[in-house]
């Protein structure tokens, strides 16, 4: 690994073998249950038990999962989507989350921006960057729920092109400038005249981009455009046909390929992998050959979802770390699962799910 890793660096393995990540929220709120015991409570689908979110975020970071990722959902819409995402604002829990880990990276999977006023998104990005040491990962969509962008004052048909120039400006707004030179973004009436500047800087010479899905671009455009491609789950078969068209795309700078999976982890570690909605049930030996064969498709980086799931998120993160993540190590914390697992006491005491 380089001298001076970039987030992106510590999200790749040099050998090859994907590193493992987590989605947030850390809860379980999708099991079957945790649904019956919410529906007879009244509790609203899709709104995660969010108490426990700074103590496992860094109960995870102490495991060894080489990243954090957040969703950004503007707006709670229980008619249409029912999922709240993480709930908190995303840059805010990002801040949060810079002050209680140290090594796994922070990643957005995604920010939608053309919701978002760029200038902003820039200066809020590279404040995580600096916050969390060089850790962060932006992710970016172009939005898929038409009914948040009039609420926005913005077109849902336009969204591409508003995509496509609000990724020029963060790459200007984050750009060092040496002697005097400053920001100039002329299609905002922004000259040099006044000295104006977004701070703070990133730590690197830019904060990676990836980019979600196609966001209204071209295949070509993502390829030149980002630091990396943050894809949907697939099945193996369109899993293998999609990694081969962005490494040819990207051969000249070997961009990485990132992806997050749902993930109900069995009891049973001989549970046969069984696909779900976006992901698989599995027990972890069945796990550990889908993830090596997902390595072998050219996949750098699986970041889980364990809302599916029925058991305690914490009893799955330490399985996840003493039984997998030996195999798919970190590359800036390689001994970080074996250390962890030294750690842990003979005997945890239970906590309701998600606490």
């Amino acid at each position: 690994m380089p001298a001076n890793p970039t987030a992106l660096d510590r999200l790749v393995s040099p050998d090859g073998r994907p590193t493992l990540g987590l989605e947030l929220p850390l809860d379980n709120d999708w099991g079957a249950t945790r649904l019956g015991a919410d529906r007879a409570a009244g509790r609203p689908f899709g709104v995660p038990d969010i108490s426990g979110h700074a103590r496992l975020a860094h109960l995870a970071d102490e495991l060894g999962f080489a990243g954090l990722w957040v969703r950004d959902v503007p707006l709670y819409d229980p008619e249409q989507f029912g999922d709240a995402g993480s709930v908190f604002e995303t840059f805010t829990h990002l801040g949060h989350l810079a002050a209680v880990t140290e090594r796994a990276v922070l990643g957005t999977a995604a920010v939608v921006l053309p919701l978002r006023q760029p200038l902003l998104v820039a200066k809020a990005a590279a404040t995580v960057d600096v916050l969390s040491g060089g850790r962060f990962v932006l992710g970016l969509a172009s939005g898929d729920r038409p009914v948040e962008y009039p609420l926005f004052g913005e077109d849902f048909q336009a969204r591409g092109e508003t995509f496509r120039e609000s990724v020029k400006i963060l790459r200007a707004a984050w750009a060092t400038r040496p002697d005097g030179q400053v920001l100039a973004l002329p299609a905002l009436g922004l000259g040099a005249d006044r000295r104006l500047d977004v701070l703070p800087k990133p730590v690197g010479a830019t904060i990676p981009l990836a980019i979600a899905g196609h966001a209204q671009q071209s295949s070509e455009w993502i390829a030149e455009n980002a630091d990396a491609s943050l894809n949907y789950p697939r099945p193996l078969g369109a899993l293998r046909l999609k990694t081969r068209e962005w490494h040819e795309l990207t051969a000249w700078s070997r961009k990485p390929y990132l992806t997050p999976m749902q993930l109900d982890l069995a009891a049973d570690p001989d549970a046969p992998a069984t696909a779900i909605r976006l992901g698989l049930r599995t027990g972890r030996h069945a796990l550990r050959e889908h993830l090596k064969t997902m390595g072998d498709l050219g996949v750098a980086h699986v970041s889980f979802n364990l809302r599916p799931g029925d058991r305690r998120v914490e009893e799955v993160l330490h399985e996840l770390a003493e039984q997998v993540l030996p195999d798919f190590p970190s590359p800036v914390s390689p001994a970080g699962a074996a250390k962890a697992g030294r750690r842990r006491s003979p005997a945890r005491p239970r906590s309701p799910a998600g606490s």
